[in-house]
């Protein structure tokens, strides 16, 4: 029996999708397929094999090392694995041994910019068939099947902000390597501050359309492409999806854009704020909403008129903002992400709330008879661990429904408005992560340590750098 058929890992319908994927990748259209998995960053992992091999992998699983799981965004392993459970509090971890990914072969694409390329999004197992502790992804899934036993779905829609330069020099050079190695060498597509001017997008229309055509080959609910107000940088938007769909959409989209831009002379970054003049920060906005299962209706849409969401979409409301700062930590999980914060920029400062204001952390988009009612949450940064960020989103609703919390008045002067401040460093919003017991719980205290640690170890590589600031301030001064 397979790894799949011994455990019992697949519906019925994902043995019926599988005999589908069997049967495209034995037609001979397909040379390899690339086997990923999103890691604890949300960045995909994987290994790619030839057409032959991936048949008799699909149900057998793919094996990685688990080394993969202990590593910070420099790639460094941060967990001493070669000590009693490579350093972490479950086994099967020690001496760098194998864990086992398996495709959702639901998720199977073909790459329209890699030839006769397929792609399958897996998820992390044990050796013993029990799902990785550290599968982000499975969190995800726990906080959509807790919602599902309130007969509702989770819907979300993405706006997703981002900028591409033309590579000018790939830094590629014997001594450019290293951990991480030397960023390439960059120059402007656009000098932004035109926002949604359609000079601005005709000059850079070759781009759009390439983004445009293969995005939409890979089925991605793709609905407007658009000049952002900074240099160099744009923004998607995206239909709404139901469940694990946008996470899995999110994944796949940045490592689309990442790997179409390179292959055409750019270089796509989802960093939140790129070391460039007059930049502006990139944000990633999360539209939300619960639907009912047993009519199909928008839970958040208001029977009232002047009503800004349903009782129950407020409670939701209410517990989004009552973990707002420990939510941080997974919505902007990079040192980078905190110079966003800041007041009259487009972006929040602190934890409110109001009725269609950009300047408050929770936008509500609601009107008594409108099937979009919905919260938009402007905390996000486009870097952000998909599965974690819209996991944070859900646990904390639910949180709020179950409680029956009151988000309190409108914050219709967001930036003057009394509220919690937003988290002013990463180090700061883990801080409120470990000691919001609610997420904790929900996430599991196991994986929250675990993140902590790697995200500590990034924390103490940057503080042992000399910034050019530390440099030009004190160096001649004193």
């Amino acid at each position: 029996m397979s790894f799949v058929e011994r455990h019992g890992l697949w519906s019925d319908e994902q043995h019926a999708r599988a005999r589908e994927v069997e049967a495209h990748i034995a037609s001979g259209d397909i040379d390899t397929v690339r086997f990923s998995f999103p890691d604890q960053h949300g960045v995909l992992r994987g290994k790619t094999l030839v057409a032959a091999e991936a048949l008799s992998c699909l149900r057998a699983g793919v094996n990685m090392t688990t080394t993969l799981l202990a590593k910070d965004t420099s790639h460094r392993t941060v967990f001493p694995v070669f000590s009693d459970n490579g350093g972490f509090d479950f086994a099967g971890m020690r001496g760098g041994a194998d864990f086992v990914i398996v495709p959702d072969p639901g998720s199977f694409r073909v790459l329209p910019w890699a030839p006769r390329t397929a792609w399958l999004l897996c998820d992390a197992f044990m050796g013993d068939g029990t799902p990785s502790p550290l599968s982000t992804r499975r969190i995800l899934q726990r906080a959509v099947d807790e919602l599902a036993k309130q007969d509702m779905d989770f819907i979300a829609g993405l706006e997703v902000e981002f900028h591409v330069f033309r590579v000018d020099d790939a830094r590629m050079r014997l001594s450019d390597s290293g951990q991480p190695g030397t960023p390439p060498e960059v120059s402007l597509l656009t000098h932004g501050h035109q926002y949604l001017t359609e000079q601005r997008y005709d000059r850079v229309d070759a781009l759009m359309e390439l983004l445009r055509a293969h995005l939409m080959a890979l089925g991605l609910p793709l609905r407007s492409l658009e000049i952002e107000f900074g240099p160099s940088q744009f923004e998607l938007t995206f239909g709404p999806a139901a469940g694990l769909a946008p996470a899995d959409n999110m994944v796949l989209l940045r490592a689309a854009i990442k790997q179409i831009c390179q292959r055409n002379g750019y270089h796509a970054t989802f960093m939140c704020r790129p070391r460039i003049p007059n930049v502006m920060s990139s944000g990633w906005h999360l539209h939300q909403s619960l639907r009912r299962r047993a009519d199909g209706r928008n839970a958040f849409m208001p029977e009232c008129e002047g009503a800004p969401l349903s009782p129950l979409g407020m409670h939701y409301l209410a517990g989004l903002k009552a973990h707002a700062r420990a939510s941080a930590a997974l919505a902007s999980p990079t040192l980078n992400g905190y110079r966003r914060y800041r007041p009259m920029s487009l972006a929040p400062d602190r934890a409110s709330w109001a009725c269609d204001n950009r300047g408050a952390m929770l936008r509500v988009l609601g009107a008594a008879g409108d099937a979009r009612s919905r919260i938009e949450n402007r905390i996000g940064e486009p870097t952000a661990n998909p599965y974690l960020y819209l996991a944070s989103q859900l646990f904390s609703g639910m949180d709020g429904i179950a409680r029956r919390l009151d988000p309190g008045p409108s914050a219709d002067v967001p930036y003057e408005s009394p509220a919690e401040p937003l988290p002013r460093s990463l180090q700061e919003a883990m801080q409120c992560l470990r000691e919001d017991e609610g997420l904790c719980t929900a996430l599991g205290r196991g994986f929250v340590d675990y993140l902590s640690h790697i995200k500590e170890a990034e924390i103490a590589r940057f503080n042992l750098e000399v910034t050019e600031w530390e440099h030009r301030e004190y160096f001649d001064l004193f």
